[in-house]
C-alpha cells in the first residue's frame, strides 16, 4: 500500500475540525468484551472452551490472490453527524472497503446499509481451499522463535490523536510527546491498519512457519496465550521484546494502566501476525519481508522464544521496548486544529 497524505477534511468540503472519531467513544477492537468475560459468556454454548481467534485462523490464512473469495459488506450510517457530513463520509468509507477487498484479490458482492447510533463497518469473506494452501496453527516446537510483523500501539496512537483536541487530556501527556510525534504515530498507525497481512502470510509458507495468529482485540499477550493453548507439543511462549510505535510507550507509561500496552493487553486494530518460526529461518523471514518486491517493504521483529512448558505465554518483567520510527513522511502530516504544545 503506497504512502498517502493524511486525511484533510477541507479536501472533501467538510469543516477543517471534522473528526470521524468524535462520533464514537470506543475505537475499533477497544469495543471488544474483555477475554475473561467473553470466555464465561461462551462457555455455556458448548462443552469445550471456545478460543475465538483460533477458530477463525485469520493469521494462517493462505495467499488470498490464489483463492476464489467472495466478500460481503455491512455498514451502518451514524445518526449523529449532519446529513451533509454523512453523505460525504460514508461513500469514502465504502470506497476504502472496496479498494482493500480488491487489493486482497477479491471483490464485494453484496451488502446492507442501515441506520445506527455508531458507525459500524464489517465484512465477511468466504473461500474454499486445499489442505496444502493453509498452515495449521498448532505445530510450535521448543527452539522456535516468535516473530511479529506489525508494531504495537495502534490503540494508543488513535486515542492520543483525539486528545489533541481535548486540553485536559492533552495536558497529561504533553511533557512526554509533541504534537508532531502524535501526528506521525497516528499516520503510521493508519498505514499499518490499512496494510494487509497477505505478504507475511505468504512468507509463512516459504519459511516453514509452525504456528501463527493475528494480534487484535486481546492484545499481544492475550493472543499469544490463546495460540499457546492450541499447541500439540508441551511448549510455552516467552516474549522479550515489544516493538511499539515511536513515543507511544512513553505515552502509555504516563497514563498509568489505562492502555495496558507494556503488559501486552492493549487492543490492536488490524494488528500484525505473531508467527512461530524455526530459529534458522526467522532472520531470513525478517529480511525478506523488507524486500522492495513486496511494495515498500516492511519490518518484522524477533520478539521472543518457544520453550518447553505448559502451553502458556508471558512477557518478561522488563521487556526491551523497540521504538519503531514512522515511515510516513513528515510533510504528509496535516496539523490538527486547536492542538497546543
Amino acid at each position: 500500500m503506497s504512502t498517502r497524505e493524511s486525511f484533510n477534511p477541507e479536501s472533501y468540503e467538510l469543516d477543517k475540525s471534522f473528526r470521524l472519531t468524535r462520533f464514537t467513544e470506543l475505537k475499533g477492537t477497544g469495543c471488544k468484551v474483555p477475554q475473561d468475560v467473553l470466555q464465561k459468556l461462551l462457555e455455556s454454548l458448548q462443552e469445550n472452551h471456545f478460543q475465538e481467534d483460533e477458530q477463525f485462523l485469520g493469521a494462517v490464512m493462505p495467499r488470498l490472490g490464489d483463492l476464489n473469495i467472495q466478500c460481503n459488506c455491512y455498514i451502518t450510517h451514524p445518526l449523529t453527524p449532519a446529513v451533509m457530513e454523512r453523505d460525504k463520509v460514508i461513500p469514502l468509507i465504502i470506497q476504502g472497503f472496496k479498494d482493500a477487498a480488491e487489493e486482497a484479490g477479491t471483490s464485494v458482492t453484496g451488502g446492507q446499509t442501515v441506520l445506527n447510533p455508531w458507525i459500524v463497518l464489517g465484512g465477511v469473506a468466504t473461500t474454499v481451499c486445499q489442505p496444502n494452501e493453509f498452515i495449521m496453527p498448532d505445530n510450535a516446537v521448543p527452539g522456535d522463535v516468535l516473530v511479529l510483523t506489525k508494531p504495537l500501539g495502534t490503540q494508543v496512537a488513535v486515542a492520543v490523536h483525539q486528545w489533541l483536541d481535548i486540553p485536559e487530556k492533552w495536558n497529561k501527556i504533553k511533557l512526554v510527546v509533541t504534537q508532531e510525534d502524535v501526528e506521525l504515530a497516528y499516520q503510521e498507525a493508519m498505514m499499518n491498519m490499512a496494510r494487509l497481512n497477505r505478504t507475511a502470510a505468504g512468507l509463512m509458507h516459504t519459511f516453514n512457519a509452525h504456528a501463527a495468529t493475528d494480534i487484535t482485540g486481546f492484545g499481544i499477550l492475550g493472543h499469544a496465550q490463546n495460540l499457546a493453548k492450541q499447541q500439540r507439543n508441551e511448549v510455552s511462549f516467552v516474549i522479550h521484546n515489544l516493538p511499539v510505535l515511536a513515543k507511544m510507550a512513553a505515552v502509555s507509561k504516563a497514563c498509568g494502566n489505562m492502555f495496558g500496552l507494556m503488559h501486552g493487553t492493549c487492543p490492536e486494530t488490524s494488528g500484525g501476525l505473531l508467527i512461530c518460526l524455526p530459529r534458522e529461518q526467522a532472520a531470513r523471514f525478517c529480511a525478506e519481508i523488507k524486500s522492495p518486491k513486496y511494495g515498500e517493504g516492511h519490518q518484522a521483529w524477533i520478539i521472543g522464544i518457544v520453550e518447553k512448558g505448559n502451553r502458556t505465554a508471558r512477557i518478561i518483567d522488563k521487556p526491551r521496548i523497540i521504538e519503531v520510527a514512522p515511515q510516513v513522511a513528515t510533510q504528509n502530516v496535516n496539523p490538527t486544529p486547536g492542538a497546543t504544545s
